[in-house]
């Protein structure tokens, strides 16, 4: 009995064992195969080391393969580095396929727009050719837990990871880890302190911050307290519609289909009714009359109001007559499904599975709602239903997405925490404030989805806003952790609600993931925590891969002066949009730049160029 005892806890031990897959150990083991997580194992192993990239699903790329392909960049040239790499590599791609003056490369909008099966294959090509430094597992599922992250005095040694093939625990070890989940998983398991929903406007002191009902192109309305609350912005797929006959798919009716979410549609196509701007001026009698209109077989008439399928997505053209279809910003009813997202951010991947379903039959009941509805106008109807999935596109997963927009997450509480202020002029017509720690220039509206379904009596959903920005820079410390010593967050990176909607762009991860990777390669290097870096020497490397830290209107990635502008407007010599190197110095700016330096500036006023001044003042600082 003692001996079968004994035989029993010796082949557990073993069993054990054998179902824990060790792996050989990386420079950088990256959790998240999104463009953020790909463009830090690409700038490693520019720099010599090694990566892993832990992708949950069977496809790499996120959201831009999976139906994001008109990119959210509101300044072509403030991001640029590997993005900039990125969407060259997408033009090319559909020049040498198409020939130069094809439609598909005019559709592409010189490399801003793609198909999904595009970005997927493009940002492959692109770890393809550092293929003996980035090893990529797919089906590889990180789970928060304490059993699978080992730490030891603020760093974190290893992580375990499920093989979803296989159903084992793979075991990956690493000098420097990075979090470049959508969800923040790896940050919350390492105990990084995070926030989710918003912030009130008392806290500080923001634009649209807390409870906002919104006219989509307007100023607040009834309802409106700016109080903070635990409300996740909500989600959807971003869809690749076709309206090409030989390549369109129809939408079927889902299994559980509910028309009880839908009906509320019923009546907005009928009157035209919106969340746009333009209600402000409609009446009730304008409603009623284009009710009128309809029924004699008209389109709506109200200012503002769009048909067919346009009611419920909004499209952007993609090559091969493809689109973008998002979410309809002046709609009540569309492809989001907010509130029931709410768990999301810190639930198990089970419960996002479930919830991913249920985003899925929603989108798609809509879709046939507005296309089969007999409630509906007969020609809204046809219109709609021109409209179905691209038949070459997710052919593994009966052309829908295969992954959830996940527009926010976690949000970390970093060495620095941004927020409205950061990206908003200091003054009219001037820039923000400029972080001397800036690793890279970006640029998008303060942009976030509604938190909330349709309520009576509002002018829109609450939370559902945009508000203007300026190009702007993102420091360093956005990625880094107070506590972990060998950890970044290029993506769940640290801001307020509102400060985070202008960062979490596809553009702008992917400029933090390149910088995530140099750091990680500095901090590796120089056998130091990676909030200690020299920032200069992080900044150095990424002007040298084309990155644009402060963004300039008249000099760009390329010129010979790039560096040199970039350094110097960091310190604060060019606080102005424009560099104007050819021109002539004036006596004010020689004096502004003495007072800067406490150096003697060699120039001539009216003479000197201000591009030789500077280089001559960067050679002295230097």
């Amino acid at each position: 009995m003692k001996t079968t005892s004994i035989m029993k806890i010796l082949f557990l031990s073993i069993f054990s064992f054998l179902s824990i897959c060790s792996f050989a150990q990386y420079d950088l083991v990256i959790v998240g195969g999104t463009p953020g997580g790909i463009m830090s194992a690409i700038a490693a192993a520019k720099e010599g080391k090694t990566s892993v990239i832990l992708e949950r699903t069977n496809h790499i790329g996120g959201l831009p393969a999976n139906g994001l392909g008109a990119t959210d960049i509101a300044t072509r040239g403030a991001t640029t580095g590997l993005f900039l790499d990125f969407i060259n590599r997408i033009k090319l791609y559909y020049t040498a396929k198409y020939g130069a003056d094809s439609r598909q490369v005019k559709d592409c909008s010189d490399g801003f727009h793609f198909e999904p099966s595009v970005g997927e294959i493009i940002l492959e090509q692109m770890l393809a050719e550092h293929k003996t430094k980035v090893t990529i597992h797919k089906m590889r599922q990180f789970d928060v837990s304490e059993k699978n992250i080992v730490m030891q005095n603020d760093r974190i040694e290893k992580i375990y990871i499920l093989n979803r093939e296989s159903q084992q625990r793979e075991e990956y070890t690493g000098k420097i880890f990075i979090d470049a989940t959508y969800e923040g998983d790896l940050g919350a398991a390492a105990n990084v302190p995070f926030r989710l929903g918003r912030e009130g406007k008392d806290e500080f002191n923001e634009r649209g911050a807390g409870i906002v009902y919104k006219y989509w192109g307007g100023t607040e309305g009834a309802g409106t307290t700016f109080q903070g609350d635990n409300a996740v912005q909500s989600y959807n797929y971003r869809l690749c519609l076709t309206n090409n006959p030989a390549n369109r798919v129809e939408v079927k009716k889902p299994l559980s289909y509910n028309r009880e979410e839908y009906i509320s549609l019923i009546e907005d196509v009928w009157t035209g009714r919106h969340t746009g701007v333009q209600m402000q001026q409609v009446t009730a009698a304008m409603l009623e009359e284009n009710r009128k209109h309809i029924q004699k077989g008209n389109v709506s008439k109200i200012p503002g109001d769009v048909w067919g399928i346009a009611k419920i997505t909004n499209m952007v053209p993609l090559p091969n007559a493809k689109t973008d279809a998002n979410n309809q910003h002046m709609a009540f009813i569309s492809t989001d499904l907010p509130e029931e997202n709410w768990p999301w951010p810190t639930s198990s991947w089970a419960w996002r599975d479930r919830y991913a379903l249920r985003l899925r039959s929603y989108i798609q009941g809509l879709i046939w709602f507005a296309q089969n509805d007999k409630a509906l106008p007969e020609h809204f109807r046809k219109a709609a239903k021109e409209w179905g999935f691209a038949k070459d596109e997710y052919t593994d997963n009966d052309n829908f997405p295969r992954q959830v927009y996940v527009r926010e997450g976690r949000r970390f509480e970093g060495m620095y925490f941004f927020t409205v202020k950061d990206a908003t002029e200091v003054a009219p017509g001037q820039r923000p404030p400029v972080h001397t720690s800036s690793v890279t220039a970006s640029h998008y509206a303060f942009d976030s989805h509604a938190v909330r379904k349709r309520e009576p009596n509002r002018i829109h959903l609450d939370g559902f806003l945009s508000y203007p920005s300026q190009v702007y820079t993102v420091p360093y410390g956005v990625i880094v952790p107070k506590t972990v010593d060998n950890l970044l967050l290029p993506v769940p990176v640290s801001g307020s609600h509102i400060g985070f909607s202008t960062i979490r762009m596809e553009p702008c991860w992917m400029a933090l993931g390149q910088a995530a990777g140099i750091a990680a390669s500095l901090a590796i290097d120089k056998q130091m925590k990676v909030r200690n870096i020299t920032v200069e020497d992080l900044q150095s490397i990424l002007i040298d891969q084309q990155a644009t830290l402060i963004y300039f209107q008249d000099v760009k990635p390329g010129s010979p002066e790039f560096k040199v502008i970039q350094i110097m407007a960091l310190r604060g010599y060019l606080p102005a949009w424009q560099a104007k190197l050819g021109d002539p110095i004036d006596a004010e700016t020689i004096g502004s730049w003495e007072k800067l330096s406490g150096l003697k500036v060699n120039a001539e006023p009216g003479k000197t160029s201000r591009g030789d001044a500077l280089r001559d003042l960067y050679q002295k600082l230097e």
